[in-house]
């Protein structure tokens, strides 16, 4: 396995790229809570392009109400997580391309490495995070990247964002996590952390999706 020197703000948990792992709803990180959501978002080669280029300029933490500030873009080799097997088992490390691209409005496109400030309100909640993306995968097919916390206060983890264009033509979104809390509230209170994350994950589907009515609180 390839890993990168994380010396400069690492992430603050062990299991990078785990939500890539097919079994990561019954087999979380120990300590961790998993958490997952996916929509339909439509069909065809339009659309799944589309979505792709709204996933990686980071319109999908936008359009939840978020704002991405302090965009670092990262330098030199990362670590790109790990693809993991059908039954889970780990395969071998992704190698990521670092050249830099950027939006129509000049934002730096997501890529392996990148560093920023995650701020803004989601409902009762009030998200403050520093994250750093793990891993970034650009196929014919599928477009999702994952950052992890950096320094974290309320909580820790990892959160994956993925657009899928399946073998029928569809195209899909999908949202998942490990999160461990880190703040008194969320610590003695443990379902106020599950609601903060169905909110926020709401708010993501919501995004490329404005119709979708999410989960029940």
């Amino acid at each position: 396995m390839r890993r990168s020197n994380f010396e400069d703000q690492p992430v603050d948990y062990a299991a990078v790229g785990a939500t890539q792992a097919h079994d990561l709803m019954q087999y979380p990180p120990r300590g961790f809570v998993p958490y997952e959501a996916s929509i339909r978002l439509g069909s065809g080669t339009e659309r799944f392009e589309a979505a792709s280029t709204s996933l990686l300029s980071w319109a999908v933490q936008r359009g939840a109400g978020l704002r991405v500030d302090d965009i670092q873009a990262g330098e030199g080799d990362r670590y790109g997580g790990i693809r993991y097997a059908e039954d889970g088992s780990p395969l071998e490390a992704i190698h990521l391309s670092t050249e830099q691209r950027f939006a129509a409005d000049g934002t730096p496109y997501v890529a392996s490495g990148t560093r920023a400030r995650l701020h803004g309100r989601i409902g009762m909640f009030a998200i403050e995070e520093h994250i750093r993306v793990v891993y970034l995968v650009e196929e014919p097919d599928v477009v999702a990247f994952a950052y992890g916390t950096v320094g974290g206060k309320r909580v820790s983890g990892e959160d994956s964002f993925r657009i899928t264009r399946r073998d029928d033509d569809s195209v899909w979104f999908e949202v998942r996590s490990f999160q461990r809390p880190l703040g008194l509230g969320y610590r003695l209170l443990p379902p106020l952390m599950t609601l903060r994350r169905k909110r926020l994950t709401t708010a993501y589907l919501r995004a490329l999706s404005p119709l979708w009515m999410g989960p029940a609180a």
